[in-house]
């Protein structure tokens, strides 16, 4: 045996209110119609209800009539800010009362799909509501949970200030509370996996960020935040169960106002549910084939009779099994948050969110070609890795944050957040030499380690409108310092000794579990200070500008060795209205990102890559349909790239690039396309190339495609709700000596959902309905094969 450690497939080495009364605001149950069963019992919007409603802070009075007229109101309270209403006296079918409450206020009631209602702004008094600013994340309709709906009327993960999609100059992605139920995306991969232009490739199954790599627009994606925090990948948050989320924001292209540091690929905004000013309770419980099965629970009450404390809680456990041999997954997902209002103009909030998986026995590749290259043949089942290897790893999140009003028109906020992150793995990696006429001549190779990760985050930023030239504009300023530090422990086994040769059709059988001893310890400490403001300035009723900076301190300290770096991002957007459906837009933005660790420790003997960076400019049209209730995009994109990274497996080091330029196009569409009918689907095509024209990452698909819709029935039927959905990418290639190329694939999968009664409902989901063969990743003459046909059949009770 060779002294010295063979190739191996293994990943390369990895605005405020006055009185808060509630995230949102729904009935009491008592008078709802339906929650999560469905619209079927939602009352007819003409009745006619005598009303007689005092005056008061308006979110009092909404609630109020709502719950007289019979019908589920769903609003932001935290974007009502100081309104009060004149009340409302005489007799009014739903949505003239609602006309008369909301007159003046520049809000609206929309009635969803499901029966219920939820406030949005009037598109053409947009002027009229802009002195409501609103926290960061909490404008007018971004809440997504009980609007039944596959868009939002607000975001704030392009800049943190509260935009409509419209406003937005940048591709953007929302998954909503009911788009994330619909198609069962439990956990963030799955959500990742749906979303278009984010391709998701997993070199191993069941070893979380280890074995998953994330693309978009040709760049891998790095960039992860809670709340507009950012997040490390060092502390896991790829483990994240969306249970606890409201809905998941993904900006596509370049974002270094939001991180200072990161790649031109995407940046992913996690935005948390929020305690509820009405009770609101239920439990589910769901059963699948490889024995899996689950449950979980969602409670959310005031905690006093005046409601400025309220609480939520959100478990989930679940067991699975999978299509290979021996795999065994346990997760636990906990989640609670509480708000308390420190009189008119504050707010108090502080939770946790707890995660653990454990996993035996994960998913692993297999090489594609024999030594004389003849393809080997072998099925998804036999992708399995010995009874003695697993993967355990946990996380634990406290926040806390404070929010205040100063004034009509500036709020502020400041947020802590902590989280600990722990993993522990005994794991292994294989290599390509496989002997045709005898299966032998594959090697083993055991790993290790256990390491413990822990990052520190405190955030605080003002925001608010201020006049200049007889125009009201918007800018919002802050710092984010982070602190993140981690130790590794160290192991080695006698791997002189270890038994070679092994064959590839039953080596998870044979393999030994090796005696391993601890050698050391590794440590480091990153830290990141920076400060941007941004503006957003209203040239003229139809054309407004966005202007921002970041400037950011990066260092890392590594053993002896320490690497600091000094950037500003600069960050410009003009959109443009045509009317009130279309607008226009163009944006730009620069590229920096230190290298990672692993470029150094296996680039080229004595090299020192300078950091990634480069510049980034898209350009695009969007649309307001069907009453804001249906959004467009069209976005084309290019990023020039300086030392880019890639693992080049001819020579075994990590080679840099000196230019890449990726150019692309997206096309998306989410929301109703009519009453019932629910849609997301989006196209993309990236190419990157590199100085000589050739093109690069060759591993990813030019083209991919992703498409999901539901519909409930009507008349009789409408208790029923069917949907279904299409993945599609165009061919992949391994880029090895003996090249695989992986034709195009498309997947199917189906859902249907029946709601029993106004509480209780029953939904059954098919995925990968044609039982398709296929590799999720092929890359260095491995292949790892994606989840065959697979079926979830789930219940869910709401009380």
């Amino acid at each position: 045996m060779s002294a010295s450690r063979p190739t191996l497939f293994r990943p390369h080495p990895a605005r405020l209110p006055l009185a808060l009364r509630g995230a949102f605001l729904v009935l009491p149950f008592g008078a709802l119609p339906l929650l999560a069963a469905g619209p079927a019992h939602a009352q007819p919007a003409a009745a006619a209800v005598q009303h007689d409603l005092a005056p008061g802070p308006l979110d009092v009075v909404l609630t109020r009539y709502a719950r007289a007229a019979g019908v589920l109101l769903t609003f932001d309270a935290a974007a009502l800010g100081n309104r009060r209403s004149a009340g409302l006296s005489g007799q009014y079918g739903v949505d003239e009362g609602f006309a008369r409450l909301l007159a003046g206020t520049g809000l609206r009631a929309v009635r969803e799909s499901h029966g219920g209602y939820t406030l949005r702004a009037l598109p053409q008094e947009r002027e009229a509501v802009l002195p409501a600013v609103t926290i960061s994340g909490k404008g007018i309709g971004a809440t997504t949970e009980g609007s039944g709906s596959y868009t939002t009327w607000s975001t704030s993960s392009s800049t943190r200030l509260n935009l409509t999609p419209q406003e937005t100059p940048q591709a953007i992605t929302v998954l909503t509370r009911q788009r994330l139920e619909d198609q069962k995306l439990d956990t963030l991969v799955d959500a990742l996996d749906a979303t278009p232009g984010i391709i998701v490739q997993k070199t191993m199954i069941g070893e979380g960020i280890d074995g998953t790599d994330i693309y978009a627009r040709g760049s891998r994606l790095r960039n992860y935040q809670i709340e507009g925090v950012p997040t490390s990948l060092a502390v896991g948050p790829l483990l994240s169960n969306t249970a606890a989320y409201d809905r998941i924001e993904v900006v596509r292209g370049a974002t270094g106002i939001m991180n200072g540091l990161g790649t031109p690929a995407a940046t992913i905004n996690l935005i948390r549910k929020r305690p509820t000013a009405a009770p609101q309770k239920s439990v589910t419980a769901q059963a699948g084939n490889w024995d899996r099965h689950g449950v979980g629970m969602d409670l959310s009450n005031p905690l006093n009779e005046s409601g400025t404390a309220r609480a939520r809680l959100v478990a989930n456990y679940g067991n699975e099994g999978a299509w290979a041999k021996r795999f065994d997954q346990e997760n636990l997902a906990l989640y609670g948050i509480a708000e308390f209002d420190l009189g008119e103009r504050t707010l108090l909030t502080v939770g946790f969110n707890h995660l653990d998986q454990k996993t035996d026995a994960s998913i692993l590749g297999r090489p594609l070609f024999f030594t004389n290259g003849q393809r080997i043949k072998l099925s998804p089942s036999e992708d399995g890795t010995p009874s003695w290897s697993f993967y355990d790893h946990e996380s634990n999140n406290v926040f806390a944050s404070l929010e205040h009003r100063f004034g009509a028109n500036w709020i502020g906020k400041i947020e802590y957040s902590q989280t600990r992150y722990d993993d522990d793995a005994l794991t292994v990696g294989v290599t390509q030499t496989v002997d045709a006429a005898t299966g032998n001549g594959m090697e083993v190779w055991p790993y290790r380690w256990s390491s413990k990760a822990r990052q520190d985050n405190l955030d605080a930023y003002v925001s608010g409108v201020f006049s200049l030239f007889g125009r009201d504009h918007e800018l919002i300023g802050g710092v984010t310092l982070s602190r993140s530090r981690s130790s590794t422990t160290l192991y080695d086994y006698d791997w002189m000794n270890y038994p070679v040769d092994f064959n590839i059709f039953d080596w998870t059988r044979t393999a030994p579990a090796p005696d391993f001893f601890k050698t050391g310890k590794g440590r480091f400490r990153e830290r990141q200070y920076s400060a941007y403001l941004n503006a957003r300035f209203q040239l003229s009723d139809a054309t407004s500008l966005l202007l921002g900076g970041r400037s950011a301190h990066w260092q890392l300290d590594e053993g002896s060795g320490k690497r600091q770096e000094d950037v500003f991002v600069p960050y410009v957007g003009l959109v443009h209205a045509l009317n009130d459906t279309w607008s226009i837009y163009g944006s730009y933005t620069k590229i920096f990102q230190p290298q990672e660790g692993v470029v150094f420790l296996y680039g080229r003997p004595g090299a020192s890559p300078d950091p990634e960076q480069g510049e980034g400019y898209e350009a695009g049209v969007k649309a307001s349909l069907n009453g804001g209730r249906l959004t467009a995009n069209l976005a084309v994109f290019q990023m020039d790239v300086e030392n880019l990274a890639f693992w080049d497996p001819n020579v075994r080091f990590y080679e840099v690039l000196g230019e890449t330029r990726t150019r692309g196009v997206e096309l998306e569409v989410n929301g109703e396309l009519a009453e019932g009918w629910q849609a997301g689907a989006g196209y993309a095509y990236a190419r990157a190339e590199d100085e000589q024209g050739e093109r690069a990452l060759t591993r990813l698909p030019l083209h991919s495609l992703k498409l999901f819709t539901t519909y409930r029935l009507p008349g009789a039927w409408n208790r029923l709700t069917l949907g279904g959905g299409l993945n599609w990418q165009s061919a992949i290639r391994s880029g090895s000596a003996t090249e695989y190329t992986q034709s195009g694939v498309a997947l199917v999968n189906l859902m249907a959902r029946y709601a029993v009664d106004k509480n209780f409902s029953l939904a059954l989901h098919l995925n990968n309905v044609l039982d398709k063969r296929y590799y999720s990743t092929v890359a260095n003459n491995f292949g790892t094969f994606d989840a065959p046909r697979s079926f979830m059949v789930s219940a869910k009770y709401s009380f």
